[in-house]
Parts: C-alpha cells; structure tokens; sequence
C-alpha cells in the first residue's frame, strides 16, 4: 500500500512525485544551459530550449522550498542514513539541497537588481530598474558557475545511486524512492 507520507522503509508518494518531477524539471534545464552553452548564437534548437530556462528555474526554487516543507515535516519517518556512508549522503543531500535553493535565488537577486525586470508565467516580480545594483548583478553572476556544480552533484548522486547502491551494493535504497 502506497502512503502520501515517508516511512522508515520507503519515501511516501509525495516524496517520490517531487523528487522523479523535479527529476526531469532538472534534466530539462540542464539541457538548456548546456545548450545555451554549446551551439552558436542564432541556433534554433539553443534558443527554444533558452526561452524556458528561467521560468523553469523558477518553478524549481519554488518545488525546492516545497520539497524542503515536505522534507522537514517528514524528517522522523524517513529512512535513515548510517555509517560513514550514511554520514556522506546526508552531507551530498544537503549539498544539493542547498545548491537546488542557491543557483536560483543568485538569478532572482541579479534580475531584482538589474535593468530587465522579471515575469514569471505573466506575473512582473521584479520591475526593471534603470540602474543596476552592482552587487546584486556581481552576486548573480555566480548562478551559471553553480549551476554546473549542482549539476556535478546531480550526476554524483545519480552515480551513487545506480553504481554504488544498485550494481555494488545491490541493497534496496533505490527501491525506497521508486513505485
């Protein structure tokens, strides 16, 4: 039976949703920036994986604080972590967690203080100033870098996940966040 919240055995069906959803959200905006990154200016293909980057991003900050709430209201049911392994997925975990929260928040601040405004699905956030604030726009350079960090991490874990768990191991730990 499939319970909304996490057990000492297994992830509820919250926690599962999130993570797999925010899964592919994540893949498809790194696929984006690798994009932008890659092929030449006045590509096609860069500029409409592009055009959702930031709307994306976005989207993730806030699935990131929700995911956080979940997390926090869940912490006593999940299952733990032991060991020195243990001690390191949890140290991964917050990592990523805080990188998922950090790249995002760097762009929101460069666009709060910069000359371009902000919307988000229609909704101004931010209206365009008609000076930059320098160190806002210095603390907003920093969302690519991290960015790449983060995705590092994202491969890490995945690698931790498939390699480590499922072919070394071959405990169930993969087990506890799938169906």
């Amino acid at each position: 039976m499939t319970t909304l919240s996490d057990t000492p055995k297994r992830y509820g069906l919250i926690s599962r949703t999130l993570h797999w959803g925010m899964a592919a959200l994540f893949a498809m905006q790194f696929l984006s920036a690798a994009a932008h990154w890659a092929l030449p200016r006045e590509n096609a293909l860069r500029e409409a994986l592009w055009s959702y980057h930031a709307t994306l991003g976005t989207t993730l900050l806030i699935l990131v604080i929700l995911r956080g709430i979940w997390g926090l209201m869940n912490i006593s049911r999940r299952p733990s972590h032991s060991g020195t392994m243990g001690q390191a997925a949890k140290v991964g975990h917050i990592a990523l967690y805080l990188l998922m929260a950090i790249v995002p928040s760097l762009k929101l601040m460069a666009y709060a203080g910069g000359t371009r405004g902000f919307t988000y699905l229609g909704i101004e956030i931010f209206s365009a100033r008609i000076t930059e604030i320098s160190w806002m726009q210095a603390l907003g350079g920093w969302h690519g870098e991290l960015g790449w960090v983060l995705a590092f991490l994202v491969v890490g874990h995945i690698a931790m996940a498939c390699i480590w768990h499922r072919i070394i191991l071959r405990d169930d730990t993969l087990k506890r966040m799938v169906g």
